[in-house]
């Protein structure tokens, strides 16, 4: 339960740095480099917040799982093609992996923390 709950908050500082690093220095150099194609249609502050996380999502799922062709990843790999992982630089790369990552790996430490809460 403590080393549950030691992830769950170290997730959850990660994520919140990755995330406020990428929100107010590396938002703007990564929009450029990775070139989503919503982009085309409008800038990226103009969208909602769903939009926003869900463009990138699409970065992180390109980024890191770039042969993947099923569900949601295969849907990131299919509008960004143009995106090569291995040229892209690791200052764009660490605040989507901070950010999206630990977000996946705090919600398996919260699903740990509840089953052991549920099952004493």
């Amino acid at each position: 339960m403590t080393y549950a709950f030691a992830v769950l908050i170290a997730c959850f500082l990660i994520s919140s740095f990755s995330g406020l690093y990428l929100l107010f220095v590396s938002l703007k150099p990564t929009n450029e480099l990775l070139k989503h194609p919503y982009l085309s249609m409008q800038p990226f502050n103009r969208f909602s917040v769903s939009v926003r996380s869900s463009i990138l999502l699409d970065y992180f799922f390109r980024l890191f799982f770039p042969n993947t062709q099923f569900w949601l990843i295969g849907h990131a790999n299919r509008i960004l093609p143009h995106v090569i992982p291995s040229q892209v630089p690791v200052k764009i790369k660490w605040p989507l992996l901070g950010l999206w990552g630990c977000c996946f790996i705090g919600i398996l430490a919260m699903i740990v923390i509840w089953v052991i809460l549920l099952t004493r």
